[in-house]
């Protein structure tokens, strides 16, 4: 007789094998143009359109929002599903889901402390890609000081007017809405008083987008632009006032120290595998670079880091692992992740000598820019969420106990 835990494992085995053969079965096939290796890269609507296709797919067959409830379009299952899932579609290389801010951030801040209105109203398109969201929360001049904004949200009857501007939105030339922060009183005696949180529609009068060309080439970010737009009061969440404490839970499902997202790779997944598949194709004094010791000693130095990040995630989940410091790997994941990968990929770019300067669509360059432009690309995340400076700041203050001067 097998007992409960068994039974579950089991059941858990049987899962990846069939999600495993349906990804094998209907993994799209290459569309003729170039494809993100993240969701800030999407500038084109021949590239939306396709990825809102597999992202739709995925959620049909049930393999996205697995861990969501039922009543709002998930699978009402234990998470377990959803991770087994998401390392299949990573394993495998199918396309990014795109929609992230909404999966990963407005999706699990909702099912969190949001109305059974808002539920009913956003959830299910969420994991459709029916509704794409963006987020308004920095801005061109205060950057990640998000307690200085100055955007405006004023009160007139049933409808909130919002001025000002927000920058690096990403998605927002796409977005059907936004999740917005605002002041809604002027500065007291805190600079965090009167900001406000609102599930703001993009296609009112008065919003207007302006792309912006990254390093990459493509136009993954607008800034955008409100002028005297109206929204529905129903948009704002919770109270006024509440804008600051919602924006920092947002900023935990961003940065990975809550759970609750939808589901599925956000970005391609770009490991030491990689790396070292590289490194047995490029040459030097005609010998493959695997072969030379100093390089063998980095890359094993970058595999045991690597390794250390990837079983730091899958001990987060596991509460008597972190019982010395409770938050200590989730609140730094981002900082050790992202900064491990820019490293990663520069020594890449390194490896590559001369041609290390080449990039995408250049006959000459290796694995036709891949590398490179996985470098560039990696800034975004360094920076999105917080840059790395604040986020060793975090890990200073909240879990070192370290103090503010």
């Amino acid at each position: 007789m097998t007992n409960n835990f068994e039974y579950e494992e089991l059941h858990l085995t049987e899962f990846r094998k069939e999600i495993s053969a349906w990804l094998q079965a209907n993994k799209p096939k290459d569309p003729g143009f170039l494809l993100p290796q993240t969701f800030l890269e999407i500038g084109s609507e021949e590239v939306l359109d396709f990825l809102r296709e597999w992202q739709f797919k995925v959620w049909s067959a049930g393999y996205l929002g697995m861990a969501w409830p039922t009543e709002y379009g998930g699978g009402g299952l234990p998470v377990a599903y959803q991770q087994i899932a998401d390392e299949e579609m990573k394993r495998l290389r199918v396309p990014i889901l795109f929609n992230v801010i909404g999966l990963g951030w407005a999706g699990p801040l909702i099912i969190n402390i949001g109305s059974d209105y808002e539920k009913n109203v956003y959830l299910k398109n969420i994991l459709s890609a029916e509704d794409i969201w963006c987020q308004g929360f920095s801005e061109p001049n205060y950057g990640s000081d998000l307690g200085s904004i100055q955007t405006q949200a004023r009160k007139e009857g049933d409808e909130y007017i919002i001025n000002g501007n927000k920058i690096w939105t990403t998605l927002g030339n796409f977005a059907k809405y936004m999740i917005l922060l605002a002041r809604t009183e002027d500065k007291t005696k805190r600079r965090y008083d009167g900001l406000s949180f609102f599930l703001a529609p993009m296609n009112v009068d008065g919003i207007t987008t302006k792309p912006i060309q990254k390093l990459t080439g493509e136009y993954g970010f607008t800034e955008t632009f409100f002028d005297d737009a109206r929204i529905p009061a129903s948009s704002l969440m919770g109270e006024e006032g509440w804008g600051w404490r919602i924006a920092m839970l947002t900023l935990q499902y961003e940065r990975g120290a809550e759970s609750g997202a939808a589901g599925g790779p956000a970005m391609t997944p770009i490991y030491m595998d990689d790396l070292i598949s590289m490194a047995r194709k490029v040459m030097r004094e005609n010998q493959p670079l695997i072969k030379d010791a100093i390089t063998r000693d980095e890359l094993v130095k970058l595999m045991i880091e690597e390794k250390a990040i990837l079983l730091g995630e899958k001990r987060t989940n596991i509460t008597k692992l972190c019982s010395d410091y409770p938050r200590s790997l989730s609140l730094s994941h981002k900082l050790r992740s992202s900064e491990f990968f820019r490293r990663m990929r520069q020594y890449a770019i390194s490896l590559q000598g001369a041609k290390g300067g080449l990039y995408v669509g250049d006959k000459e360059a290796i694995d036709d820019g891949f590398w490179q432009r996985a470098y560039l690309n990696n800034f975004g995340i360094t920076i999105g969420g917080g840059t790395s400076q604040i986020q060793a700041n975090i890990v200073a203050e909240h879990v070192l106990g370290l103090p503010k001067d």
